[in-house]
């Protein structure tokens, strides 16, 4: 590659954007808004895209109209870094969200973590960082 190339824009990207893709969108929708409490952002009709964090978005897409087609193997996982993970678990347990497992100490990569499973299987996982003087991206 030549290093004289400039990439578009001075290399700044806006948004991240995610895509999960569904057999039954309206059932992920509800379980991202009425469950995990996030809003549309972005509504592209048989896409929507939700606002996770200051820049990172989901986006959920009926998989009759979407790039791809929803998959049984799910090799995604979605990650939301919180203040607190207890609190997180203690409030998804009454949902009876699938998959949900207790919360772990993993000092190695100094989170506390747990997770769980959308209605269609793709794993979310919610953690906090255990020590905050320890670097993390």
């Amino acid at each position: 590659m030549n290093g004289l190339l400039s990439r578009p824009d001075s290399g700044q990207v806006d948004k991240l954007i995610t895509f999960l893709y569904y057999k039954d969108l309206g059932a992920a929708m509800r379980f991202y808004e009425d469950v995990l409490g996030f809003s549309v952002a972005i509504d592209q009709g048989w896409c929507k895209i939700y606002n996770i964090s200051s820049d990172g978005y989901v986006g959920l897409v009926d998989e009759a109209r979407g790039s791809h087609k929803a998959n049984p193997i799910k090799p995604v996982q979605i990650c939301l870094r919180v203040p607190d993970v207890d609190a997180w678990h203690a409030y998804l347990k009454q949902y009876d969200v699938e998959g949900l497992t207790t919360p772990r100490s993993v000092d190695e990569l100094n989170i506390r973590v747990f997770v769980f499973y959308d209605p269609e299987g793709y794993q979310i996982e919610i953690q906090s960082v255990l020590h905050e003087a320890v670097s993390q991206p």
